[in-house]
């Protein structure tokens, strides 16, 4: 009897052991370009995907290497994967980020994703625009963001592009590779998704003459009648607003405009960037 005892009290803790070993186990973590951090096990790794499973679950997933930023193991070990459009092959971080000479104190303006929610359609022109307006005001507002200084937009645009990064694939990219790609600790990252609705207004004109008849002496009208349709299109905005300084998000608001026009984003995107931190009140 008494060894039957001993052995449940040995078999529980071993159990308790096990238990306590499995619940300390160190997990892998992948981080996505949409900046999803996944802790999990991999079990398998190819050139074109990483087979993974969740913790306490025995099924194994499979995730494109195009969707990996960055894979932080369980061993200490970490691999990058390229940043470039069209190459989701792995390697490792000096070899496939071109650094730039690290400039103190200044602060890039990322090209703005100008989307169509209901279609999900980004212009390339508009991005352009916003990101130039972004840029002008800043410029403007220089001695309310000292110490910062503002990089040239031809220098920040043309180091995305040898990066092959644009407006399209700008949020996949993880905020410590721009920095170093763009040679910056500050970056002001805007996004801009809007919806078009639509009002048709009437509006009637009436004219006409009266005359009284030779015969029976009673009036006569000929009215005409003609009735304008308006249309009338209203920009609903939502405008997201996100500062960086060394890797860290400092500031991150969303708004959306009171008024339905056309142009209405940019009255947003001065009210953020007042109430940011790197701008102070002169």
């Amino acid at each position: 009897m008494k060894s039957k005892k001993s052995f449940l009290v040995v078999l529980m803790f071993l159990v308790f052991i096990f238990g306590f070993a499995q619940g300390g186990k160190k997990l892998d973590k992948i981080i996505k370009r949409d900046y999803q951090i996944i802790e999990c096990t991999i079990s398998k790794m190819s050139d074109t995907s990483v087979e993974y499973s969740l913790p306490g679950e025995t099924v194994q997933i499979s995730l494109d290497v195009s969707k990996i930023a960055r894979i932080d193991f369980a061993s200490g070990r970490s691999q990058t994967f390229d940043v470039s459009a069209g190459n989701s092959s792995p390697s490792s971080s000096s070899s496939t980020i071109t650094a730039s000479e690290m400039k103190p104190n200044t602060i890039a303006v990322l090209p703005v994703p100008y989307v169509n929610s209901d279609t999900q359609e980004s212009s390339e022109d508009m991005a352009k625009f916003a990101q130039n307006d972004l840029y002008n005001k800043l410029l403007d507002k220089s001695s309310n963001i000292f110490p910062l200084t503002v990089q040239d937009l031809r220098t920040t645009n043309s180091l995305l592009h040898k990066a092959g990064i644009d407006h399209n694939n700008i949020d996949e990219t993880p905020i410590e590779d721009l920095e170093k790609i763009l040679g910056v600790d500050n970056i002001v990252a805007a996004k801009i998704s809007f919806t078009i609705g639509t009002a048709t207004t009437a509006t009637t004109y009436s004219s006409g003459n009266a005359k009284v008849s030779d015969n029976d002496k009673k009036l006569k009208t000929n009215d005409v009648t003609t009735t304008t349709a308006n249309n009338q299109a209203y920009y609903y905005y939502t405008v997201y607003f996100d500062m960086y300084k060394n890797k860290d998000k400092i500031y991150s608001q969303t708004r959306k405009p009171f008024l339905a026009v056309k142009d209405s984003w940019m009255d947003s995107v001065t009210y953020l960037l007042k109430r940011s931190p790197i701008y102070v009140k002169k």
